[in-house]
């Protein structure tokens, strides 16, 4: 958990990351996006000292997860948008979540690491931040104000997370000749902000916004409301997390931990 606190330059563990089960001497683990029950009896098959998962599994992770969603506060204050205004864009689909965390079982999949006697903990905040900041980099350096929406696909397309993901990533509102304009890529935040933050950030003066996944129903609402004249890049749900996953991956090698793939997008 330092480690990915670390690489993302964050101070203390958030709200949607935990050490579940707490372990020693780990060697080999399995590091996967998702993890329940079926999971954990395959790492131990596997032999493996640990599972790592990405998103929130139960426990205290995935009731505190709501918490992680106020991250879009700071994010869109960074670009620019009055905290008035951000904060307003947050409340709806956070109190959303909160009412939605109360029916999740949080208790199953950690009682079965307990009783497998397998050290558990997810890393997703730390990690998306990391994939975030290298989305935001390449684009920086590969892309101007004045380059088009394709200019800054084909930038994100230089990853090897996308070049071997079977999704593709999609310009699904604007067109791909559109200017990019001011860009902001909103991630590492819990989930993305559907339509209220999307729509902040586009009357506020950004042409041009990314996100790793997005519903139908808010899709069609920004369509209905802005046509083609801001542009939304979906870039992929699980390339987009392999993004920010594989560094960390890259540096438990470097020292010496075997780390088993699972549902990850090589890069």
């Amino acid at each position: 958990m330092n480690l990915a606190l670390k690489l993302s330059d964050m101070e203390k563990t958030p709200a949607d990351s935990a050490i579940h089960i707490k372990g020693k001497n780990i060697r080999k683990v399995l590091f996967c996006i998702d993890a329940g029950v079926s999971e954990l009896l395959l790492a131990k098959q596997l032999n493996c000292d640990a599972v790592i998962a990405h998103h929130p599994p139960g426990g205290v992770s995935a009731i505190n997860f709501p918490e992680a969603f106020k991250r879009h506060v700071e994010l869109m204050t960074v670009a620019g948008i009055p905290r008035d205004a951000a904060k307003e864009a947050v409340k709806r689909k956070f109190s959303r979540l909160e009412v939605e965390a109360h029916r999740k079982n949080y208790v199953q999949v950690i009682d079965a690491a307990r009783k497998l006697n397998i050290p558990f903990m997810n890393i997703h905040m730390p990690l998306d931040e990391v994939g975030r900041r290298r989305m935001d980099n390449k684009i920086r350096k590969r892309t101007r104000e004045d380059s088009t929406v394709q200019e800054v696909v084909s930038a994100l397309m230089e990853f090897p997370e996308f070049q071997n993901a079977l999704t593709e990533i999609k310009v699904w509102l604007g067109k791909p000749k559109n200017c990019r304009g001011k860009i902001v890529v909103s991630h590492g935040a819990g989930t993305n902000g559907g339509y209220e933050i999307a729509k902040t950030y586009f009357e506020h003066g950004i042409q041009t916004l990314i996100y790793i996944h997005i519903s139908p129903a808010d899709l069609e609402r920004l369509r209905a409301e802005f046509g083609e004249e801001r542009n939304l890049i979906v870039t992929g749900h699980i390339a987009s997390d392999s993004l920010g996953i594989n560094p960390l991956i890259h540096e438990l090698e470097d020292r010496g931990i075997s780390v088993a793939r699972l549902g990850i997008i090589p890069g």
